[in-house]
Parts: structure tokens; C-alpha cells; sequence
């Protein structure tokens, strides 16, 4: 599979919609993990990301305007154990409290299914890190729609072990803008990573569109010791 530039592919989308990135840096020192949210509604726009414990939330910028919270406001980032949770939804949660049981990422999902927002039925996008003892694995999963239809859920789950270093995977909601928004289509896309993380924050948010692009989350985990920085970019400061 060809590597391909984590800028072109976000900078030639004008709405990808939400999306992670996990992968590793050129150097191997660290896992790194991205997640970014966008809107065309002003609903979905009045958001940013605060800090949750080791994790974040997604927030009402305006609360006055917030009308409807229940698919826009969640924890994107949850952090159990040695393990970085990172999705576009409450699962989320389910995920952290059924593996917190001993059941699996995928088992976890099992249990969810897309987004009830008719038409688009948006699917659910989710990603795990494990960093324990110097190793480092992740998997990636989409829920989503039956070619568009509510009957059926299509589930894909995709796991890099030892994954080699400047290589990540991005995965996104939507193949782009439309009525009703066409679902994310395919395997994660291999993309090139940066050891940098000013950098790579700053190239990832540079490559959003901008009257859509909502906010960004990044985190730089050091693989041998376990430790990690973060930072989040938010348009509505």
C-alpha cells in the first residue's frame, strides 16, 4: 500500500467530518494519536475540546445556543490502564466500561451500532492504543450503515501489532460533503507520520478545512516510558 500525505489527503476534503489518526513517529519513540471534529451546522460548530483527566470532552462554547447535545456532546479520549481510547462518540464509554469488565475492543462494539441521524447514519469511528512495557499495538474500527441502509450494520475492525515506525492510519466519517453524507469507504488510509508534535498539530489543523474545522486533539506518548503530551487547538477560543 502506498504512504500517502496525511496534508493532501485532509487539505482535498472539504468535509471528512470527524477523524482519528494513530500511528507511530519516524524516530519509534513515540504512539501518537490524533482526533479532529468539523460542522456545517452551527449546532456542530458551537463546540470545543476541554481537558478531562487523562482524557477530553467535547463542550458547548456558547451553551446558550447548544440545542441538541446528544450526538455532539461526549469524551472523545479516555485513558484505562495502559490503554488510550479514542473515537467520535459515546462508545467511547462503552468501551472503557465493558474491556474495564475484561471484554474486548471489538466485543465492546458489538454492542453499538451508527449514528440514529437519519439519513446520514453516520458511522461510529473508534481506535485503541496499548503501551505496555516499551511495546506498543493499536486497532481501529468503523460501524457503520448498510450501503446507506438502517438495517444492517457493517463492522470492520483493523489491528497493526508492532507497527513500524513514520507509518499511522487515518480513518474519517464521511468520503466528503453531500446530501445525505456518504459513509467513510475502505480500510484506514496509510499516512506519514512527524516526530514533532507542534508540527504535526500544526499541519494537521492547517490541512482543515477552514470554515468547517471545529477542533483537534493530539497526543504524543513516549513508548518506553509511558508518558505523554497532549495539545488542543480549538477555532472558537
Amino acid at each position: 500500500m502506498k504512504i500517502l500525505s496525511l496534508e493532501q489527503e485532509l487539505s482535498s476534503n472539504a468535509y471528512p467530518g470527524r477523524g482519528i489518526v494513530i500511528g507511530k513517529s519516524p524516530n519509534g519513540k513515540y504512539a501518537v494519536a490524533a482526533y479532529f471534529i468539523m460542522g456545517r451546522s452551527e449546532n456542530s460548530r458551537n463546540r470545543v475540546f476541554v481537558e478531562e483527566g487523562a482524557g477530553i470532552r467535547t463542550q458547548a462554547y456558547d451553551p446558550s445556543k447548544l440545542r441538541d447535545p446528544s450526538l455532539i456532546i461526549y469524551a472523545p479520549v479516555r485513558v484505562l490502564g495502559n490503554k488510550t481510547i479514542v473515537t467520535n462518540g459515546d462508545q467511547t464509554d462503552t468501551i472503557y466500561e465493558l474491556m474495564d469488565s475484561q471484554q474486548t475492543f471489538e466485543q465492546a462494539l458489538r454492542t453499538r451500532e451508527f449514528e440514529p441521524d437519519t439519513p446520514n447514519y453516520t458511522p461510529r469511528i473508534s481506535g485503541i492504543m496499548h503501551v505496555e512495557d516499551g511495546r506498543y499495538n493499536y486497532a481501529m474500527s468503523i460501524l457503520k450503515s448498510n450501503h446507506g441502509s438502517p438495517e444492517g450494520c457493517n463492522r470492520y475492525t483493523f489491528a497493526y501489532e508492532n507497527p513500524a515506525a513514520g507509518e499511522g492510519h487515518l480513518i474519517h466519517t464521511y468520503l466528503g460533503d453531500g446530501d445525505p453524507l456518504p459513509s467513510f469507504e475502505g480500510e484506514p488510509k496509510l499516512v506519514e507520520m512527524m516526530d514533532d508534535m507542534e508540527a504535526f498539530t500544526d499541519l494537521l489543523w492547517n490541512s482543515l478545512n477552514e470554515e468547517n474545522k471545529v477542533s483537534l486533539f493530539v497526543r504524543y506518548i513516549d513508548i518506553a516510558a509511558g508518558t505523554y503530551e497532549s495539545k488542543i487547538v480549538n477555532k472558537n477560543q
